[in-house]
């Protein structure tokens, strides 16, 4: 269910005041609550009443933010509903095309971009190779230009070369379906209002000129106004004109980094990435708002917004091993956004050298084993970690995910469920052990919860 709106209702007519918190972002967090209710409500679409019903908003202002969604192009009517009294409803739809958000799933090896419009379907898809230790200038240049191929296919109509099926299988080439024409200049200035307001700071703004509420109709600053002068920083100048309903760009890549200032750390097996600032170069490159954080975060994220309730855990084993966490319905980041770094526990003392430094982590040893091709192995390594997951934070539910997972998914599933089953007979549970199986996405899961960095917190859902 929704949550409730805020400032509205019997609460606010008893004069009880919100602590902390101005008319604008009262506003725009009501604003993602109506949208939030658009959004699942599909194409059949919803009533005004039905969204006062079930945001605790008064009927007088759910009609204010209705209209000015309308007049910003993100809503439009879906026709009309029988009531049960007077005149029929008029049902309310959320538009998908009124705005886009880039996916960026930067590996070790490869880059994959997808372009995914406000109901979260991918409408276009890029995949490149990539050396992730080639040196940051390379690495961001190459992001930007995968970016602003697919965008500007896309906005042109033109052909988006790579695009993939719904599971993430690639189909070949694909006419991806253009983003002009959907409502123009207006949609943007609704769009980018509340993305200011719910994702922050992502280009360095600071607070002066945020936009809080798609009513507030006033131009967005300019990229040269946002960030540095790319030139003086030496960086190529930014694309003349971006996308015009582009919400911006989520970047998904192996951690440990901090998410909320959109600077890496010691990645694995890359320790000359410390302290590089990704999110602000690639604002200054690309000037559009950009969100950074760790793939399985990213992927964790999609999963929860796209309906996977409850608390679990993703683990993504590709090129490296790591954790996204859900906890109560929310990514759990941590007080340094460092939470899931599940990869570099040690379960072996003294045993085989990883990447980060130490030694017998659950990481090391099962590459070592997938490259062995002892997939058995592999997974029960894999299961051994998340015996540990699951006695620690007591989830309902292991997902996994992952190129090397895909590719043989039976073997990782089998034998992770086989170690939690064991040890659900050892602790003498009376229920089943904690279920196990493949998160729905495929390849391009974590690109897709990467977009997700953006449109989630349009809709209040900016940790699922």
């Amino acid at each position: 269910m929704a949550g409730r709106g805020v400032g509205a209702g019997p609460v606010a007519g008893r004069g009880v005041s919100v602590v902390g918190a101005n008319l604008l972002a009262l506003r725009s967090h009501n604003t993602a609550l109506v949208l939030d209710l658009l959004r699942t409500a599909g194409t059949e679409g919803i009533s005004r009443l039905e969204l006062a019903d079930r945001t605790g908003l008064t009927p007088q202002a759910v009609s204010k933010i209705t209209a000015r969604l309308r007049d910003s192009g993100l809503a439009a009517e879906a026709g009309r509903r029988a009531s049960t009294g007077g005149k029929p409803r008029t049902v309310l739809r959320l538009v998908p095309g009124a705005g886009h958000a880039v996916g960026v799933h930067l590996d070790r090896d490869e880059l994959r971009v997808v372009l995914v419009d406000l109901m979260g379907e991918v409408v276009g898809e890029r995949r490149a190779p990539l050396d992730l230790g080639a040196g940051a200038g390379v690495v961001v240049e190459a992001v930007a230009r995968e970016v602003e191929g697919l965008v500007g296919g896309a906005d042109e109509g033109m052909e988006v070369r790579g695009a993939a099926g719904p599971a993430g299988e690639a189909v070949g080439d694909a006419v991806t379906p253009g983003m002009a024409g959907q409502d123009g200049d207006s949609a943007v200035r609704g769009t980018e209002g509340l993305v200011a307001d719910a994702v922050g700071d992502p280009v360095g703004r600071g607070a002066e000129g945020s936009a809080g509420d798609p009513s507030v109709q006033e131009e967005p600053a300019s990229a040269e106004d946002a960030v540095a002068d790319p030139v003086a920083q030496g960086a190529p100048p930014p694309p003349a004109a971006p996308a015009r309903n582009l919400l911006g760009v989520g970047v998904a890549l192996p951690g440990p980094l901090d998410h909320a200032h959109g600077i890496l750390h010691r990645v694995t097996g890359f320790p000359e990435w410390d302290g590089f600032p990704l999110r602000d170069a690639l604002a200054r490159r690309l000037g559009v708002p950009v969100v950074v954080d760790k793939d399985t975060n990213a992927a964790a994220l999609g999963l929860a917004v796209a309906g996977e309730g409850g608390s679990f855990a993703y683990l993504h084993l590709g090129t490296g091993l790591g954790a996204g966490l859900v906890i109560g319905g929310g990514v759990h980041r941590g007080a340094r956004t460092g939470a899931g770094e599940f990869g570099h526990q040690v379960i072996q003392l003294d045993g085989p050298p990883c990447d980060c430094g130490n030694r017998g982590c659950i990481e090391a040893l099962c590459l070592a084993a997938v490259a062995r091709d002892d997939l058995d192995e592999a997974a029960r390594v894999l299961g051994t970690g998340a015996g540990n997951l699951v006695g620690l934070l007591d989830i309902d539910l292991v997902l996994l995910g992952g190129r090397t997972v895909a590719a043989d998914p039976e073997p990782f599933v089998r034998g992770v469920a086989a170690v939690l089953d064991a040890h659900a007979r050892r602790e003498g549970a009376r229920e089943a052990a904690v279920p196990v199986r493949v998160a729905p996405g495929g390849a391009r899961g974590v690109a897709e919860g990467a977009a997700q960095l953006l449109l989630g917190p349009l809709f209040g859902r900016a940790d699922g």
